[in-house]
């Protein structure tokens, strides 16, 4: 119980997908602006994640191992995350329209969100079993989870801030991305 919380607290937040791995920047700076936009992509990846952990897993251990092509997972996670992705767009399209208007381009990006292509590799590489990449894939969704919606609050607040002109924007996001960053690498010693 105790490796399953250290595995869920290290890829949460210790070796964070984003600030420790630089990995779904784009979103972490294009989705960011709104608190609401960002805690419904959090929660569509975090959902993405956990899926492809679960599918990814089954086809690494069940078809690429046992016939020896393990060279394949890339292609095999892409076309897995790709489908999932479509499903979960389709799903949001039905339910919330607003919501899917509101994310506009960046909910068919999840397709190519390195984040969760990082996340099964991850998964892979550390020859994790099924509950071991279903919490390391939860702790990737959770910590994504928290820093778009720490980034997104702090943008916020920015936006009715007195800064120059030339910082506005992407500038101070950039300076405030590096600032997250360094309170991240600060839980380093923790685990």
């Amino acid at each position: 119980m105790s490796e399953l919380i250290s595995i869920f607290l290290s890829v949460a937040v210790i070796n964070n997908l984003i600030i420790s791995k630089f990995l779904g920047l784009c979103p972490f700076f294009g989705v960011s602006k709104k608190i609401g936009n960002a805690l419904s992509m959090g929660i569509a990846v975090t959902l993405v994640m956990l899926v492809a952990s679960i599918a990814t897993w089954f086809i690494n251990n069940l078809i690429l191992i046992p016939f020896e092509i393990e060279y394949m997972n890339i292609i095999m996670y892409i076309l897995v995350i790709a489908a999932l992705v479509q499903i979960i767009e389709l799903f949001i399209k039905r339910t919330n329209l607003s919501l899917y208007n509101a994310l506009g381009i960046y909910l068919p990006l999840i397709t190519t969100n390195c984040a969760v292509l990082g996340i099964t590799l991850i998964n892979a590489q550390e020859s994790y079993g099924l509950l071991e990449s279903i919490v390391s894939s939860l702790g990737g969704g959770v910590g994504f989870l928290l820093v778009l919606v720490i980034m997104s609050g702090i943008r916020e607040k920015l936006e009715i801030a007195d800064a120059p002109s030339s910082m506005r924007g992407l500038p101070v996001a950039m300076l405030v991305g590096a600032m997250l960053g360094l309170t991240f690498f600060g839980f380093g010693g923790m685990i």
